[in-house]
């Protein structure tokens, strides 16, 4: 295990892959490291910086979307998202900036947060219609437990709606233009991915086959034999149909690709023209409060991170900041030495309750998910064999 001479991330940092054929055994492909130490992730932030001519970006966004507008004010592009700092930033400034007309789409969390809901009736406020999406709560709570049990992974089932639900609509509706965010190889998928404007239909499509399904580490097939859920029950995880994607000419491009994104501009614009609201504390397990703050199993996904990685939400929020410079390399480690292991004790109970598990299941899925290359034990504590402050930074920013 080593980690990053520019940021706090280790090579323990999973990329994105295909959440609806992932099992128990599936091998997770990480974040690159070059000859110097440094990761994809700080490399791509160099590439941003000094190499990208952003402003021919933004030509080619321009173009794009004078190809899809829409001349008579019908939706011309969809918009996922659930009203946070991304899709309000996105949502926004395609109407307001670019002329568009967006559809917004939301498949909705687990168990809402306070802040969550009212920054989605802010961004609906903001002017902008909205079809939410909410799936069988007795088959999202069964789907949360497997993949928890399973995987050690509670927010695959909303993962996998929130990557679907704009495909799905764009074939539903006939709106071809999808807009997601940011690219998620920004944070350490392969380089090149990056300079792919659109999302691979591989992490969105199908033939529409059941039996080609796993959800929560369990296959399509044996969740409808042992746990007696119908096809239709299965309906909201499926991916779009290839078919139909085709026959509506729906592609899914990445607003990260034509503006230069920084996650944290993207809180103050949607502040400023959404009315988007932080949470008024800190989100446990980090130092931040306007991140990922919707989902009350939100934290919980990010303490299995921690446990599985061995890297807890502070490294992903401090990281990120690094790249950015918005923090220095010593304040970020300082930040996950604090805040990294921190349990997520706000919503424990509610979170038990949902997933129908005991305390006892829940200590024994957590300690069976410790790889032994990451964790000792000593006597009844758990300690991490490695972390970044252990280790002395050595390489700073890359010169301007």
């Amino acid at each position: 295990m080593t980690f990053c001479k520019r940021c706090v991330i280790s090579n323990q940092r999973p990329s994105s892959t295909v959440e609806f054929r992932i099992t128990a055994g599936s091998p997770r492909e990480t974040i690159a490291f070059d000859a110097e130490g440094v990761c994809a992730a700080c490399r791509y932030a160099d590439i941003k910086e000094y190499e990208i001519d952003w402003a021919e970006r933004e030509a080619q966004l321009v173009e794009l979307c004078r190809q899809f507008r829409s001349r008579s004010g019908t939706y011309d592009c969809i918009v996922p998202g659930s009203g946070g700092k991304d899709s309000s930033f996105t949502s926004h400034v395609l109407k307001y900036r670019y002329g568009m007309h967006p559809l917004t789409v939301t498949w909705a969390p687990h168990i809402y947060t306070e802040v969550g809901f009212a920054n989605l009736q802010r961004w609906i406020g903001a002017g902008f219609d909205n079809i939410l999406f909410t799936p069988n709560g007795k088959v999202h709570r069964l789907l949360t437990r497997l993949a928890f049990e399973n995987l050690l992974h509670p927010f695959q089932p909303f993962i996998i709606g929130q990557r679907h639900i704009g495909p799905k609509a764009s074939a539903l509706y006939g709106i071809p233009l999808v807009f997601y965010g940011e690219n998620q190889a920004e944070y350490g998928n392969h380089i090149e991915d990056n300079f792919r404007p659109t999302m691979d239909p591989s992490f969105f499509e199908s033939g529409g086959d059941i039996d080609s399904l796993v959800l929560g580490g369990v296959p399509g097939d044996a969740l409808i034999g042992e746990y007696h859920l119908t096809p239709a029950d299965l309906l909201p995880y499926l991916p779009a149909d290839r078919g139909r994607l085709r026959k509506t000419g729906t592609v899914v491009h990445y607003l990260g690709y034509y503006l230069k994104w920084d996650p944290q501009e993207c809180y103050y614009y949607a502040a400023e023209h959404t009315g988007f609201a932080a949470n008024d504390e800190r989100t446990e397990g980090s130092y931040s409060k306007y991140s990922s703050i919707d989902d009350r199993i939100d934290p919980f996904h990010y303490y299995t991170t921690f446990i599985k990685f061995g890297l807890g939400r502070a490294s992903y929020d401090a990281a990120q900041e690094i790249r950015t410079g918005k923090i220095t390399r010593e304040e970020g480690v300082g930040l996950v030495r604090r805040y990294d292991a921190e349990f997520p004790h706000k919503y424990f109970r509610e979170v038990l309750d949902y997933m129908d598990i005991t305390e006892q299941r829940f200590v024994q899925c957590i300690n069976a998910g410790r790889s032994p290359h990451l964790w000792r034990q000593d006597g009844p504590e758990w300690h991490l064999r490695h972390a970044v402050w252990m280790e002395t930074p050595v390489l700073q920013a890359a010169p301007a």
